[in-house]
This record gives C-alpha cells, structure tokens and sequence, in this order.
C-alpha cells in the first residue's frame, strides 16, 4: 500500500511535489476509500483511489513518470543511463530529469509503503548534473533505509548501518552482530552510482529485506507512464501457447462492456520484436487481430483490465497516465467503486490516474483529498501540485459542494482559459502565412 512519494528537481518539479495517499487529517465520510495495513505495532491508514486533475502541459504526467523513473532506478540498482529505451525516456536517459532552469541541484526521490508487515521508507538524492548534461559524472548524495520507522542504514559523507529487531528475520543468517570490519566492507562496495540498497546492504547484511522491497517495486508497484506501454502488458497471456485459445476473464469483462458478437484471445507472435502474444478476436473458428476488428476504446479496456485484476489480487497499487481514455463513463465509474468496495478490494489495492474528464469531481464518489491537481506558475514554468483537502473549509470549500462548478469557474486553479480566436484570426485575415510562400 503506497503512502507517499515525493520527488524534487523532476522536470517541471523544481521544488519539492509530496504525492500523498495518506488520508488528510479532519476529512469526513465516504469511510469505504480508507485501506488499513499493519506494520510491526502500528496501524496505517491508504487511500484506496485518487485522481489527478490540470491542463494540458501542466505537469501531470511528470507525477507518473517521476514515480516510473524512481521504480526503474531502483530496479536496475544505479543512477548510470539504461541500455534499453522505454516510452518514458527520462528513466532510462537520466540527463532528462533535472528541472531545465539551469541551476545546478540535486534529484531527490522518496516513497513510503507497506508490505508484507513492514512499513518501508526509501528516499535517494543524487547529483546528475545539469539538463541535458549526458557526460557529466553522477553521484549519490545520499541514501536513507528505514523500516517500521527505523533507521537500517543512512549514506552521505558516511555510511551508517543498524540492525534493529523490526528485520531481524530479514537479516542474512550468516550475521550475529554488526562488527566494524562488516561496516569497513560494506564502505568499501560504495561506489557513487550505485545504491547501497541493491548491493553492499543486500549481499552484506540483509538478501531477503531488499528482495522483499524489490519485489514489491516489481510486482505490486505497477506504473503505466504512457498508454502505448499497455501494448506490452500481456498478463493473461500464455505465450508457449501454439494456437490463438479464448481468454475467459478477458471475454467476460468484455461481454460486460458491450462486446457480445465474438470472444478474445491471444496467439504467439513471433515476428514482432519485443511481443511475444497478440490479443484476438474470435469468431468461431475465425480469427482476426482485436487491432482490424475493435475499437480503440474496447482494445484499451481490454489492455487494462488485467492490470484492475493484478492489482486486486495482488494489494497492488495501480498509477496510469490517463486511465479513462476512450472508455465510457459507467465503465470507469464502476472499476473505481470497486477499488472502494472492501467485498472485492480484500488486498487493499490502490488505482491512481490523471485525467480531464470532470465527471470524478463529485463529493459522493470521492473524497477532497482523493482529488489531486496539477498547476504550472507561469512566471516560473514550474509545476505546482496539491490537493482539494488541502482548501481550508474557510475558503468555502466544503464535502457537498459542486465540486465540478467550482473546478470550471477556477475556484481550485489548475485550469486555464484557452482561446484559439486570435491565432485562427491572423491566418483568416491574411496576416499569417502558413507553409511555403
């Protein structure tokens, strides 16, 4: 259950943007969105669902891809560029992050999540250098570990390591008491663009602890920067399969969502680079690419769908850029009263996405501080986020209200009045010239 991420010098984010999912104090009713997690003798409260609103250009998209870039860090174990290009290029071309203002200041990441009984606290600040600085020689500030809100190891200038009983069944076996000499080692495996977590403390002092949070960024942090990436997420699929075979999960989701002519499937392909199966539409014994025959809308429902189910079954938190595109209303309406219903969300699962459909600004469908918003100060060209809970009740924002008025009349910000006239008129006109003279 993911509790807060926080990032500083992300593209537009040159200041510190706190992405909370951590029930805002004195907020009251729709109790059915607040998940609970024990870690160790506490108890943690989540917010199972939130949605984030700005226009276009606003930096929205940078919350996600600030979590995905922070995941594909943590996966690989460095700050060096990857190999491989993903849709989100700024996690693999760490030179794309920093906030392109020209200071020269660090990149910070932090997140803080329950799982398995443990409350993890990450956090990783590193000098990458300057915008588009692709040469220069990156180096971990620092890096901090804490679990069940105590400290395990703290890099900066030093390396300090503790073992407290809150993982001392994560602890590797060969271990029964830190010594200086395992400390001298441990400092010895620092190199500046590697983390700490993924090597010296994992081979050192504790495998199974960082393969517990290694697999929770894996499996149950499940990030979706771009819609193309939906295109790759096969989850239902059995690629060794040697024929196209009906997917009933897949078909009777697809028969709820209007589908009612044929059923769906996948098949092995083996001359697309990159995909090993590819969804299908199945008329008895004909068969045809889902691409030929479906819609845009049904292909994406279907894309998505296992990603609900994954998240559902595994207590996954599910972030995607722009989750309701091309899927009608009652559809999405209904996949985020599931994630508030605790007869099915039985795992705590969480869904988060940006959006512009107004149609979740609605106090009985979610609460002020599952409503989040996106703003970029135009003096600066830096993104500013915050959330509904964050209005005091003196602004006169209160549970009840039209929220969707309000957000029209810019009563929260994080809108923009848009006006092509002027542009459209010019080139009426005459005065502007488009193309070649």
């Amino acid at each position: 259950m993911l509790l807060e991420f926080k990032t500083k010098n992300y593209k537009s984010f040159a200041n510190e943007m706190c992405f909370s999912m951590t029930p805002a104090p004195k907020q009251k009713g729709l109790d059915y969105s607040i998940l609970s997690m024990r870690a160790g003798s506490k108890m943690y409260k989540g917010l199972s669902t939130a949605v984030i609103y700005g226009p276009n250009a606003s930096g929205k998209t940078n919350v996600i891809g600030a979590m995905d870039t922070f995941k594909a860090i943590v996966m690989r174990g460095n700050i060096r560029n990857a190999d491989t290009v993903s849709l989100n290029y700024a996690a693999g071309a760490l030179e794309l992050i920093p906030n392109c203002n020209g200071d020269k200041l660090p990149t910070e990441f932090s997140i803080r999540f329950v799982n398995n009984g443990l409350m993890i606290e990450y956090s990783l600040k590193a000098d990458l250098g300057t915008f588009m600085e692709k040469d220069y020689s990156r180096k971990i500030f620092e890096e901090k570990l804490l679990v069940n809100e105590k400290l395990i190891f703290l890099r900066n200038d030093t390396l300090c390591v503790e073992l407290p009983t809150a993982i001392k069944d994560y602890v590797n076996s060969s271990i029964k008491r830190k010594t200086p000499k395992m400390l001298e080692i441990a400092e010895s495996s620092l190199v500046d663009t590697e983390l700490f977590l993924n090597n010296g403390f994992k081979s050192i002092y504790a495998q199974k602890l960082v393969t517990t949070i290694l697999d929770w960024f894996s499996y149950k942090f499940i990030v979706i920067y771009h819609s193309e990436d939906l295109r790759v997420v096969r989850k239902f699929a059995d690629p060794k399969a040697n024929t196209v075979y009906v997917e009933k999960t897949l078909t009777d989701a697809a028969r709820a969502f209007g589908i009612t002519a044929n059923a769906l499937g996948y098949k092995p392909v083996t001359d697309k680079e990159g995909e090993d199966v590819e969804l299908y539409s199945i008329f008895g014994n004909k068969i045809l690419p889902a691409e030929i025959f479906e819609s845009y809308g049904t292909i994406r429902f279907i894309n998505e769908f296992p990603l609900v189910i994954l998240a559902l079954l595994n207590g996954g938190t599910l972030v995607m850029d722009e989750f309701d595109a091309s899927i009608h209303p009652m559809a999405l309406m209904n996949i985020v009263n599931i994630f508030h219903n605790d007869d099915v969300n039985k795992n705590n699962a969480q869904l988060v996405f940006n959006t512009h459909n107004p149609i979740f600004l609605d106090a009985s469908l979610l609460r002020r501080d599952e409503i989040k918003f996106v703003e970029r100060n135009d003096e600066t060209g830096n993104s500013e986020h915050y959330a509904l809970s964050d209005f005091k009740t003196a602004d006169g924002i209160r549970k009840g209200e039209d929220y969707m008025n309000n957000y029209f009349v810019s009563r929260y910000g994080a809108i923009k009045d848009i006006d092509f006239s002027p542009i459209l008129e010019k080139i009426i006109s005459g005065n502007e010239v488009i193309g070649n003279e």
